[in-house]
């Protein structure tokens, strides 16, 4: 009785192995990839948790002058926005960690943004320092001297002055679902999270604004 053998592989079946293992070898790569980009995004997550067990604090709070605000329900971590100082330097908003950050957009073209800009300044005044500072980019697009202008003939002095002539900072918290019209405010966390969103302006140097902004501060 002779000894079954075993067919020498073909061609045609070394190739289908070989593409077999190429596919398997994509779809791990591919998972790890997946799995990696997911783990940094849940880590981002995770990072911000605080940020709307601090929304859900202040929450009762948004009431008054500020009834517009809406705190966060979900974690989210912004990017690190773009923008430069009075003499140009390039900063991010990652330049202000570890202080609460009241970032709002605003322009000479937008009247409410004109209107609120007195109550930005004060608000300013009395909390800014170490914990907490107002970033105000202005974002026109033209005559880079008029946003100056105006802050001169309208007194402001605790203001930083910061500028984005671009107006990409806008895109990108629009691109977020966090800006549909000017003025645009946002409060963030040290850690760069969302507390807190409002669109359209507000009475920020009211005693709603000021009890917002202070129980904000105090974890």
């Amino acid at each position: 009785m002779t000894e079954a053998q075993t067919p020498a592989p073909t061609k045609a079946s070394s190739l289908a192995w070989i593409v077999a293992g190429c596919v398997a070898g994509a779809l791990v790569g591919f998972a790890g990839v997946y799995g990696f980009s997911t783990f940094a995004r849940n880590a981002g997550d995770l990072a911000c948790r605080p940020a709307v067990e601090l929304a859900k604090k202040i929450a009762p709070l948004a009431r008054g002058e500020v009834a517009a605000v809406k705190v966060a329900e979900k974690p989210l971590r912004l990017p690190d926005l773009a923008f430069t100082d009075a003499t140009g330097k390039p900063l991010t908003l990652g330049d202000f960690r570890g202080r609460t950050v009241l970032l709002n957009l605003w322009a000479t073209w937008c009247v409410p943004c004109r209107k609120e800009m007195p109550t930005l300044d004060a608000l300013e005044a009395r909390l800014g320092g170490p914990r907490f500072e107002v970033v105000a980019v202005n974002i026109d697009t033209r005559d880079p001297a008029k946003p100056k202008q105006f802050l001169t003939e309208i007194g402001v002095q605790k203001l930083a002055y910061f500028v984005d002539p671009t107006a990409k900072i806008f895109q990108d918290l629009k691109a977020l679902g966090r800006a549909f019209g000017m003025p645009t405010t946002m409060l963030v966390d040290g850690k760069g999270c969302e507390i807190a969103t409002i669109a359209g302006p507000a009475e920020w140097a009211s005693d709603d604004a000021v009890k917002l902004i202070k129980a904000a501060l105090t974890d």
